[in-house]
């Protein structure tokens, strides 16, 4: 096997495991989310989300009246930097607002967990500092109000089982 080819297969492996122990590290700043699952329980203060690969989708929703690019680690990386494995999830806001999700969705679709908005960091007041997104334009077919209900602001838990 080409030596270059060998590197190459052997650092994407290692890159993703660095990107997972780098999440692991204990949060220095205030907790932002709480993962927790039979066999785990994970805090993430917002630099150790940020330390996770981070994505931007540009998207309408109703709450918005034009296209917004939300930013932030894909729902699917949160779950496995905190170990959290099951098929469903509840997520809690800081209102208590609950709202089931089947953790399908984190793997078919390219679900956010935004921090950010239009580049900015999101305060309680403007939805934040989490909010989950869907990719709405570039999955036309999760335009209805069941993925919409899924779209939780102000997320303070993720409940896994």
């Amino acid at each position: 096997m080409n030596p270059l080819r060998r590197s190459i297969l052997l650092a994407a492996p290692l890159a993703a495991m660095a990107s997972r122990v780098l999440a692991q590290a204990a949060p220095a700043g205030p907790v932002v989310l709480t993962v927790s699952s039979k066999q785990s329980r994970t805090d993430f203060d917002m630099a150790r989300l940020e330390r996770l690969p981070q994505r931007s989708i540009s998207t309408e929703t109703p709450w918005y009246s034009a296209a917004r690019t939300f930013s932030g680690p894909l729902l699917r990386e949160v779950l496995a930097a905190a170990n959290a494995t099951g098929s469903s999830a509840r997520l809690v806001a800081l209102n208590d607002y609950r709202v089931e999700m089947p953790l399908a969705d984190a793997q078919r679709y390219d679900v956010i967990l935004a921090r950010l908005l239009d580049g900015k960091p999101m305060s309680v007041r403007e939805k934040g500092p989490l909010f989950v997104m869907y990719p709405f334009d570039s999955q036309p077919q999760l335009r209805n109000a069941v993925y919409f209900s899924r779209c939780i602001w102000q997320l303070r838990s993720i409940e896994v089982a």
